[in-house]
């Protein structure tokens, strides 16, 4: 188990002393290790009831930061925001940023191939982290918000910075430096009543399709298209 030294190495990491340090144990708690305890008699828990909540809790804790950070945004850009943070590949990035793997108790197995890095185990990792320091707030208050949006300060910071970049603009000025392309947007799809309706627009160049994005208004659906065409690209947006 990661204890002592590790434990308070982590939760400087964290930027949260834990009550309750069984809470941030149990979450370190891999199922191979509790599988493997468990083969010897020892009954030990595993993390994966604290991720099932951790995974709510962040989503909340994202929800309510997304809607009062971006008041211009429709519901269909928000989800798509949202989707993005709290994805397995930016759960394992900011667990990586942590040497989260360092400090996972898994089994002897597991060890043998190289499952720190996992991205799997990192994001589940994380996720159980996030519940245990909920519960260990005692469920209010708000320093466990506090906590999740100091990790993903960077984050916040990477897609805020995203939003407000006219990814329209630069795909235009993108296709103009070969002088003979032509880019256009079209309406795919419409869907939802009238008074909530969402658009999917796509990007062509040259009548070829270069992305597609889904938004409550055309606006914001163009932007998403544009924006997938310069990933597309391999332009950093």
């Amino acid at each position: 188990m990661a204890i002592g030294k590790e434990i308070v190495e982590l939760q400087k990491k964290l930027g949260y002393t834990f009550r309750d340090i069984s809470y941030l144990e149990l979450a370190l708690t891999h199922t191979s290790y509790t599988n493997e305890q468990r083969s010897r008699g020892i009954n030990v828990s595993s993390n994966e009831r604290l991720e099932f909540l951790g995974d709510a809790v962040l989503e909340l804790c994202v929800s309510e930061y997304l809607y009062s950070e971006f008041k211009k945004h429709r519901e269909g850009a928000l989800t798509k925001m949202r989707q993005n943070l709290v994805c397995e590949k930016t759960l394992a990035k900011i667990a990586a940023e942590l040497n989260l793997g360092d400090y996972i108790n898994v089994g002897h197995g597991e060890e043998l191939t190289d499952c720190r890095k996992r991205p799997k185990l990192l994001a589940d990792a994380m996720e159980a982290i996030i519940g245990a320091v909920y519960l260990d707030c005692g469920r209010a208050g708000d320093t466990w918000r506090e906590v999740i949006i100091s990790l993903y300060k960077d984050e916040f910071n990477l897609i805020g910075s995203v939003q407000n970049t006219d990814c329209k603009t630069r795909l235009q000025q993108l296709v103009e430096q070969d002088g003979s392309s032509v880019l256009e947007y079209r309406i795919i799809k419409t869907t939802g009543p009238e008074h909530k309706k969402s658009f999917t627009v796509a990007a062509f160049i040259n009548n070829n399709e270069v992305g597609r994005g889904e938004a409550g208004s055309k606006k914001d659906a163009e932007m998403q298209a544009a924006a997938a065409a310069l990933s597309l690209f391999g332009v950093n947006i």
